[in-house]
């Protein structure tokens, strides 16, 4: 037989191939679980077969519109049934969903509904008017070239009914009447190939415009089961939303939770009383949250939580290094915490600190150390290193060494919409690049030592600023902590920490207390290390609770270099 030919020469056909789509995942779970819950909001509950109708309703009305292959709808909302049967709806119509986040400015959105040609806003109510500010914005910039959108109003029982009635004063369609006009037995089709896109979500555009990250029907797919699987979440999981599904089409649990046929409770606005209440009522079983969120729940007062928690809850974290402190209050408090790591650009969470049985026996301490790694390649990611980006040679896997992080795979973006250039810098030599920096330990496991901006350079040795906050989280008055540069004359840069205290701390001698926490540093941390400057107060954060460091940053820029004492 000639080398390089497979046994066989059978070929595709309807009844063994078909594009992968998450689509599948919900006809499933209406027929296999038809009466099973699967979105409870306030009074509001659905079943699988109400959700698959709604979104096929969804589906309909849009193509009898003729929106289709080719159209973007934008969904301007917190987490609501609607933002998650848009997930569904709008790619069973052949468009794409572009979930914009709704802690942005008018101005910025106006770029991202702009940018994206979105054809349809699909807003909730209390948004409303920033939508309308946003498409205002984006009408006077296109100087009499501007078609305005589709514009649909989510209406909420909670919400104050008049801005309801506004929205539909100015033109806008109800939610609920849009989809009336729709059938709830839409023969939606699959896509003709799974590499067309299923989601465009924007970068938080941190260090210029925003940047349209592309998401396909098969990356979707896999990334969905993948996500899934690696949390060993079973059918039928209670899963709370307090991850916003804007961010990153929520780590891919919109699509995940229907291929097991979990039930997800909706969470408008996110606090520690909030998480504990639905514990409680819901038997919640899962949840995601950023490290802030964590923070927010171990330091709850005890009127807002409920202890002991009625059962083992577990809980992903991703979106920055969280400290071992937390981990480790929360781990005490019965939560336990998986931690992951990834981008918009990486579907969100593609590696995950996978626990081994063997930890199980070391202190919590150390096990808390563990587990603030972050960690090995999902299932569905193919390739992930740590690379010296000027020679592409892996790094050693010597826990000291420090390269890019960079991936390759499935769970890789289609690139950025309408930026060539962008994409021929990310994708460079044949692979992803983060940004992030990192080590690889001998186990293989990677470890996050700063984002390639975020390190602070002083004297010429590199200080890792999430380190620096590792340690400061130790000390009994610090609630959160962000560690940046601040221009020093003698040494270049030196650490500045933005320190939020406690609640029952005795705030009325900062000085005092900047003192402390220094001295407290010089025990355990080199002495450049040591921040040289502390300033007190609330953090900037984005919607999903990152720190927004390149505030912090411009901040300690506008500071007067320190004048460092010989």
């Amino acid at each position: 037989m000639a080398a390089g030919r497979d046994i066989d020469d059978l070929p595709k056909n309807e009844a063994n191939y078909t594009a992968l789509t998450p689509m599948w995942f919900l006809e499933r779970a209406a027929t296999v679980h038809p009466t099973r819950t699967s979105v409870v909001h306030g009074s509001l509950r659905y079943t699988w077969l109400d959700t698959y109708r709604r979104c096929r309703r969804l589906a309909s009305a849009l193509s009898s519109r003729s929106i289709g292959l080719g159209s973007t709808v934008a969904v301007i909302a917190p987490n609501v049934p609607a933002i998650y049967e848009t997930h569904f709806g709008v790619p069973m119509a052949g468009a794409v969903v572009n979930c914009v986040n709704i802690r942005l400015n008018a101005q910025t959105i106006g770029f991202l509904l702009g940018h994206s040609s979105s054809v349809v806003v699909i807003v909730d109510q209390e948004f409303f008017t920033l939508a309308e500010e946003a498409l205002k914005i984006l009408a006077e910039k296109s100087k009499g070239h501007y078609k305005p959108p589709l514009l649909i109003v989510i209406g909420d029982e909670s919400c104050d009914p008049k801005t309801l009635e506004y929205a539909l004063s100015r033109g806008a369609i109800e939610y609920e009447k849009f989809l009336e006009s729709g059938d709830p037995e839409f023969a939606w089709k699959p896509p003709e190939d799974e590499w067309q896109s299923i989601t465009l979500g924007y970068t938080s555009g941190t260090t210029a415009s925003p940047k349209g990250v592309v998401l396909s029907h098969r990356g979707a797919y896999l990334m969905s089961l993948s996500a899934a699987l690696v949390w060993g979440m079973n059918e039928a999981a209670i899963y709370l939303w307090t991850l916003p599904m804007f961010h990153c089409n929520g780590w891919c649990y919109t699509w995940a939770l229907a291929a097991i046929c979990g039930t997800s409770i909706c969470l408008r606005q996110v606090t520690a009383k909030g998480v504990y209440s639905a514990i409680a009522k819901y038997g919640v079983t899962h949840f995601c949250a950023a490290p802030v969120v964590l923070n927010t729940i171990v330091n709850a007062p005890p009127e807002e939580a409920i202890l002991p928690l009625p059962h083992v809850v577990h809980v992903m974290t991703a979106g920055a290094a969280p400290p071992p402190s937390v981990l480790f209050a929360m781990n005490e408090r019965g939560f336990k915490v998986t931690h992951t790591y990834g981008l918009s650009e990486t579907y969100g969470p593609s590696v995950i600190c996978a626990w081994k049985p063997e930890w199980d026996s070391l202190p919590p301490e150390t096990q808390a150390r563990l587990n603030a790694r972050q960690g090995v390649r999902y299932v569905a990611l193919e390739g992930l290193d740590v690379i010296n980006s000027r020679t592409m040679q892996p790094i050693p896997a010597d826990g000291m060494t420090v390269g890019e992080i960079m991936m390759r795979g499935n769970a890789v973006m289609k690139g950025y919409l309408k930026n060539p250039k962008a994409n021929e810098e990310t994708f460079a030599n044949g692979w992803f690049h983060t940004g992030d920096l990192a080590v690889k330990h001998p186990d293989g496991y990677i470890e996050i030592k700063d984002r390639s901006k975020d390190i602070i350079i002083s004297g010429g040795e590199n200080i890792s600023s999430v380190e620096v906050e590792n340690t400061m989280y130790l000390h009994p008055a610090i609630l959160e902590v962000s560690v940046v540069a601040r221009p020093d004359e003698r040494w270049g840069e030196s650490p500045c920490a933005f320190v939020t205290l406690k609640p029952n701390v005795d705030k009325s001698n900062e000085q005092n207390l900047a003192e402390d926490i220094m001295k407290f540093c010089r025990s355990k941390m080199p002495a450049y290390w040591v921040p040289k400057s502390i300033v007190f107060g609330p953090l900037p954060k984005t919607a999903t609770g990152k720190i927004q460091k390149h505030l912090l940053r411009a901040k300690a820029k506008e500071m007067w270099p320190l004048k460092s004492k010989l």
